[in-house]
C-alpha cells in the first residue's frame, strides 16, 4: 500500500498546495513568507490524503 499511497502523494501534494497557495493569495497573504507556510502546510495535509484514498482503493479491489 506505500507503493500506491506514494504515487497519489505526488497527485494529492500538488493539489492540495495549490489550494493552500490559492487561498493565501485571495486572502491578502502574498509575500514569499505566506507562499512558503502555504506549501509546507500542503505538503504535510496531503501525507494523510494520500494514506486515506490509498487505503480506499485497496479496499476496492
Amino acid at each position: 500500500m506505500l507503493r500506491i499511497a506514494s504515487l497519489i502523494y505526488t497527485v494529492a501534494s500538488a493539489t492540495v498546495m495549490g489550494i493552500f497557495i490559492i487561498i493565501a493569495l485571495a486572502s491578502g497573504f502574498d509575500t514569499l513568507k505566506y507562499v512558503v507556510i502555504a506549501v509546507v502546510a500542503g505538503a504535510i495535509v496531503a501525507i494523510p490524503v494520500s494514506y486515506f484514498i490509498a487505503k480506499a482503493i485497496k479496499e476496492m479491489g
